[in-house]
């Protein structure tokens, strides 16, 4: 990069870091540091909460995905959009939870279950989950800016050959501690909506590149039709054979947005709306705030598919307008990937000559064979590569981490060699502060949950402002030290996605129902939630163990014992009746059941297990006390709340939609705008006519590439662009408005998430 690119990098970063030190004078009380005082607005926490979400390892796990899998299969994610946005219009789960008035999700268990030991284990367990599942954000990002950046992988300083990979990932973990540490839970949502608002511009000019860079119909079109039947990129009616990213994995995301709506709750934002409305009402603006967000992650895929696969960047001629192949791309990320995975000098020699001898090739759509998971411009990488380096245990780990290294670090290498100057410092702040925002957050989302839920337990006096603050913060650094060891220990070799839904299965495998069920049901009980732990989350820890130890020992302790062809015929067996969308079988590499499939068993096994245990031991619990209902309303807000209308022909899609007395007439017209948005346009034209239409008469190719052109291109950079000027002005607005509030406010020092304190004051 050049000078103005690191101009275009640093400036805008300086001005975060300042407005984190600046928030530090608001931070006065515990409910100040996590919880934002409880009066941050719809938009700062809309807005905020885009940046928080959407981070590197999202990007690059988007884009991961994406190529082994195209765009054909997304359109049956529009089954999920409506379920997600019901859930948003109706407050699901997040309006009771701001009823509660918890501050974390450990005391909201503790209050419905009665069991601090509980509450201490359900917060062990979610901690270890999520931190485990955060700490390789840092390492995936190291490893994009090392890529992204041309960096070596180790550099000398003072004489000391140092890793580089170490260098980052500390730089990265010493940037989130300096977000988190002035305010807390104030610093996180003010620079998060900084950054959420100087992201939205970065996503207009990188969707606009890409748009201007490659054209469609020469491209882009042909290069995702050139597929095997069964496995294509467009036409969501052919891709029965699609393997890990599939309708199944689509099904399981669906489940699991319902199911653990409520099992992150509490250590995030969902603490800080002024109102139980006002939280309710920022992920109403959700609905409108991602759709670009995710819009830019599909291009950034497509760009690198279209990039490595088409036959008009294969050579330097005049249908390659970039001053790379595909073909020299391919050699060297191999070679930089080696030298990272090989330890030993002399296997990296030999492996990457085997690897350099490789002849480029030119695809020619329409007269090669087309491709395929299996077979791919990228297979004959992998099976140099496995061959060279052996079948022993170790040789496979490596072949692991090489074709996993390989998939992640494809996106930042190709945007380094195709971006030009300019929108390479853009997209390297854009990184940047997407890495922040999510690191602090998360670290920090950890550390209030070993606070609140793991020490506060066992202290048995009331906690002074000063000292609960200053436990915050060295818990924090204390969880910024275990991300760090993490990053530099734990290795990742599956799919980024797998990964990750694996590690939160260990939690969200047994969490849905004890969440969901103890905000809405009366018959739920300790006793069931004891059993959606250890049937749930013990059924994810053991297929976590299992992927994890597969390749090196598992598998050769098998092929010792003769257990390979036994156990393969019982897979094959097992998995029969839901083929194609599940296909199990022994491998020496991979463990034969996937991340999605462990989740999914994992879920079911914790609602069964929850339902029973509870109606065995029934005994009806006082929720009305819990929500702050009925006789038990002490604000005038839960009093409007309270008020119910009748169901008449003139409300009943009001009431449809959530839409209750405390809605004004702009909240009702944005409510009506999502609702029209997803359910008219979205579900209906969009998914449902288009699903229907095609089961009666396919559509030919060319009515495909204009569906998607229009669909997944044109309508949401038009949305994304207004978006942009509304969600910039609601946010700037909020944002002086957290800060008076945070003036005005009025502290209560006996808020701070403990319960019973004997010698408290009540």
């Amino acid at each position: 990069m050049g000078l103005l690119d690191w101009v275009i990098v640093v400036v805008p970063l300086a001005l975060v870091i300042g407005m984190a030190f600046y928030s530090r004078r608001y931070a006065r009380s515990v409910v100040d540091f996590l919880a934002a005082g409880r009066v941050a607005g719809r938009y700062v926490i809309s807005v905020g909460d885009l940046a928080s979400m959407l981070s590197v390892i999202t990007l690059v796990a988007g884009s991961e995905q994406n190529y082994q899998t195209g765009y054909g299969i997304g359109f049956w994610n529009n089954i999920i959009a409506p379920v997600g946005v019901v859930m948003a219009l109706t407050g699901f789960c997040t309006y009771r939870w701001r009823q509660t008035r918890c501050l974390s999700k450990g005391q909201f268990i503790e209050m419905r279950y009665g069991s601090r030991s509980f509450r201490v284990i359900t917060a062990t367990i979610s901690t270890i989950s999520e931190m485990v599942t955060n700490a390789i954000g840092p390492a995936i990002a190291a490893n994009f800016f090392i890529y992204y950046l041309g960096l070596p992988h180790r550099i000398m300083i003072c004489g000391i050959n140092l890793p580089c990979y170490v260098i980052i990932v500390v730089m990265c973990l010493t940037l989130a501690m300096l977000i988190i540490w002035p305010a807390g839970r104030i610093s996180l949502l003010v620079t998060d909506c900084l950054q959420g608002l100087l992201s939205y511009p970065i996503f207009v000019m990188i969707a606009g590149f890409i748009l201007l860079k490659f054209s469609w119909g020469v491209d882009i079109s042909p290069i995702l039709w050139d597929r095997v039947p069964e496995q294509s990129f467009i036409n969501p009616y052919d891709v029965a054979q699609l393997r890990d990213f599939n309708v199944f994995a689509i099904m399981v995301n669906l489940t699991n947005s319902v199911v653990n709506r409520a099992s992150w709750i509490g250590n995030d934002t969902t603490n800080s709306g002024r109102t139980p409305h006002e939280q309710k009402m920022a992920g109403i603006l959700g609905a409108w705030r991602n759709g670009f967000s995710f819009m830019t992650i599909m291009l950034l895929g497509l760009l690198v598919y279209v990039f490595m696969n088409s036959g008009n960047f294969s050579a330097h001629d005049s249908s390659n307008r970039f001053r790379v192949t595909n073909n020299e791309l391919r050699k060297q990320l191999s070679s930089r990937v080696l030298d990272e995975v090989v330890e030993n000098r002399e296997d990296f020699a030999r492996v990457n000559a085997a690897v350099a001898a490789i002849p480029p090739v030119r695809h020619i759509t329409g007269k090669d064979a087309p491709l395929s998971q299996q077979n791919n411009l990228d297979t004959r990488y992998f099976k140099v590569v496995r061959e060279e380096l052996g079948d022993t245990p170790e040789a496979r780990k490596n072949f692991q981490q090489y074709r996993t290294l390989y998939q992640q670090m494809m996106m930042p290498m190709v945007l380094r060699n195709i971006l030009p100057a300019g929108m390479l410092g853009l997209f390297c702040l854009l990184m940047i502060m997407l890495l922040i925002s999510t690191d602090d957050s998360r670290i920090f989302n950890a550390a209030g949950c070993i606070v609140q839920d793991m020490i506060l337990p066992f202290m048995n006096r009331h906690l002074p402002q000063k000292t609960h603050l200053l436990l915050l913060r060295l818990t924090t650094l204390g969880v910024t030290i275990f991300f760090l060891l993490i990053a530099l220990l734990f290795s990742q070799i599956d799919y980024i996605n797998m990964f990750t839904t694996i590690m939160c299965a260990f939690w969200l495998g047994g969490a849905g129902p004890i969440m969901i069920f103890g905000l809405y049901s009366r018959f739920g009980n300790l006793t069931g939630a004891w059993c959606a732990i250890i049937f749930g989350s013990g059924s994810s820890l053991l297929g976590l163990i299992f992927q994890r130890n597969w390749a090196d020992k598992i598998y050769p302790w098998l092929e010792r014992n003769s257990w390979v062809e036994p156990l393969n015929t019982f897979l094959v067996t097992a998995s029969s009746p839901f083929d194609p969308w599940i296909k199990w079988s022994m491998d020496p590499v991979k463990f034969p059941i996937n991340s999605y499939e462990i989740f999914f068993i994992s879920m079911i096994l914790a609602i069964s297990s929850y339902i029973i245990g509870s109606y065995l031991t029934y005994k009806p619990y006082d929720l009305d006390k819990l929500l702050h209902r009925g006789k038990y309303c002490d604000t005038p807000e839960e009093e409007l709340a309270e008020r119910k209308e009748r169901w008449t022909l003139r409300t009943v899609f009001s009431k449809l939609i959530g839409i209750t007395p405390e809605y004004s007439p702009g909240d009702k017209a944005i409510a009506w705008s999502v609702f029209g948005y997803v359910f008219i346009y979205q579900l209906v034209g969009t998914f449902a006519i288009v699903a229907i239409w095609n089961l009666f008469q396919p559509w030919p190719e060319s009515w495909w590439n204009t569906y998607f052109l229009v669909v997944s291109l044109v309508v949401p950079c038009i949305i994304g662009t207004i978006s942009t000027f509304w969600f910039m002005i609601g946010g700037t607005v909020d944002t002086f408005r957290l800060f008076r509030d945070l003036r005005k406010r009025v502290e209560d020092p006996n808020d701070n998430g403990q319960i019973s304190v004997p010698g408290s004051e009540q």
